[in-house]
């Protein structure tokens, strides 16, 4: 029974042993089977698992490469940020290096400003030294003779010279003259006025020697320089003079003579700074004011021009001011906003002060020579110019100018500038500005 249990029980242990064994084969070829079926058990479970190893690999460098990308696009993004802030940095560097120029020019050019009106209010301090010393002021007629010597010298120099070339009055001598006025800025058509005239006397007089033209000359231009009238006309109080003029030709420094000379007269002066468009003509302004001490009207850059003139009427009338003197815009657009702001503005004193006089100066720069001639017609055309102002006349040979404005334009020639200093800021005087070219 033993025997039997134990048969039994070796049986259910392998039995795929015992129906192998039932078919006949023998244990090594069993062996053999079970050994090829776990070679084959072995190599599928290796074909798998290296497909399963390349399908993880092939994710995982799909992975790493969608990866790399990204982080290729946000290191490329934060780079172009970085260059974006740089160069804004940049950027804003150089502005305010712009605007820290531009502030240290405006304040060289406040003290420059400055120092050119101290010196001009002021003095050489050789010409303010005590007069015991034996020093005195230049006179009038002096500063004007040392003033236009550039242009006697250029007219009157070279005319002498050309005079004591010929030997009789003819048409070629003619011919000269006209060109050497000509050259003067003088002016065409006032050049030609001149040479008919002088043609009409030498014929009338009989003059035979060429140097006696010199003095026909002289008295020609001295009766075109007299032809109207000359003085300011603002006595007695209250006056107004309203400047106008292009930027640069020293519209305001005249303004700051004009109210020196007069306070010194004993006029009580106010200023009105009615250039609001002009960086900087406000304080320009304000420092003559300081200087001389003299009241000053003003608004902010940019301000209503009308609304300044309009304000500094009012303090006029209530400070009982004698003369009030108005600065203007120079550089406008076109024509048309020129007659439109100047026009509000001879409104303004009209209709506000009536019965205050009132002068329309224009200032010209002599050193633009013919340039100051087409200034001076189109200012003509948008205002009621009373009177020309023109400046630098020292530092320039072609004051033949003052002919061509006065001739061409038909207006008076009231005020000339002949040097920096206030006092060279005179009153035009036809017989002294001939005399002091002709001699």
């Amino acid at each position: 029974m033993f025997k039997f249990w134990k048969k039994n029980e070796n049986k259910n242990e392998n039995p795929d042993q015992e129906a192998n064994l039932e078919e006949g084969l023998s244990e090594e070829e069993i062996q053999e089977e079970v050994s090829d079926d776990a070679s084959q058990d072995q190599e599928i479970d290796e074909e798998v698992f290296q497909e399963e190893v390349e399908e993880e690999g092939s994710q995982d460098q799909d992975l790493s490469k969608g990866t790399l990308e990204e982080d290729i696009e946000e290191e490329k993004a934060q780079v172009e940020e970085e260059i974006e802030n740089v160069e804004d940095a940049d950027v804003q560097a150089e502005e305010e290096i712009r605007e820290e120029e531009i502030r240290e020019e405006e304040i060289r050019e406040e003290e420059t400003i400055e120092k050119e009106i101290i010196e001009e209010v002021d003095g050489d301090g050789s010409q303010d030294s005590d007069p015991e010393e034996g020093q005195e002021k230049m006179g009038i007629f002096a500063r004007l003779l040392a003033g236009l010597s550039k242009t006697k010298d250029n007219i009157t120099g070279r005319i002498d010279s050309l005079l004591k070339s010929y030997t009789k009055i003819d048409e070629e001598l003619l011919e000269d003259l006209e060109e050497i006025l000509i050259t003067a800025d003088v002016g065409v058509t006032t050049t030609m006025e001149i040479i008919d005239r002088l043609r009409d006397m030498i014929k009338e007089r009989g003059v035979k020697d060429p140097l006696e033209v010199r003095d026909l000359l002289k008295e020609i231009v001295a009766s075109i320089l007299k032809e109207g009238n000359s003085e300011l006309d603002i006595n007695p109080g209250p006056a107004v003079i309203v400047m106008v003029g292009v930027n640069g030709v020293g519209k305001t420094t005249t303004i700051g003579k004009l109210a020196q000379r007069y306070k010194k007269d004993g006029k009580k002066v106010m200023l009105a700074a009615a250039d609001t468009f002009r960086a900087a003509a406000t304080e320009q302004l304000d420092i003559w004011a300081k200087r001389i001490d003299v009241d000053i009207i003003k608004h902010h850059e940019g301000a209503d021009p009308g609304a300044v003139v309009f304000d500094a009427i009012k303090a006029s009338q209530a400070r009982k001011v004698d003369l009030l003197i108005c600065d203007t815009a120079g550089r406008l657009h076109n024509k048309a906003n020129l007659m439109n702001e100047l026009g509000k503005i001879f409104k303004i004193i009209d209709r506000e002060y009536p019965e205050a006089k009132k002068e329309v100066l224009l200032v010209v720069d002599a050193t633009t020579g013919q340039n100051a001639v087409s200034q001076a017609k189109t200012f003509k055309e948008v205002a009621n110019i009373t009177g020309i102002v023109l400046t630098k006349l020292d530092g320039t040979a072609k004051g033949g100018v003052v002919l061509a404005v006065k001739s061409e334009v038909d207006v008076p020639v009231k005020l000339i500038g002949v040097g920096e200093r206030a006092e060279d800021l005179q009153s035009f005087d036809a017989d002294s500005f001939t005399d002091a070219i002709f001699g």
